[in-house]
């Protein structure tokens, strides 16, 4: 499955695969043929980050 391009499908995508398959943002990005800054840079701009602790994209506050 292809990268989605709508950020919330995004979201819903990247924290699926961080929680089963991937203990790192990085990791997902190079299994995925993506570029970890770009899509924490996407889901920046609809108010979420990356917590490396959590390993999932939370609500910035």
């Amino acid at each position: 499955m292809a990268i989605p391009k709508d950020p919330f499908m995004l979201l819903s995508w990247a924290n699926m695969k961080l929680r089963d398959l991937y203990p790192s943002l990085t990791e997902l990005a190079a299994a995925e043929s993506g570029d970890a800054e770009e899509i924490a840079r996407k889901l920046e701009n609809v108010g979420y980050i990356y917590d490396s602790a959590k390993n999932q994209f939370v609500i910035r506050l």
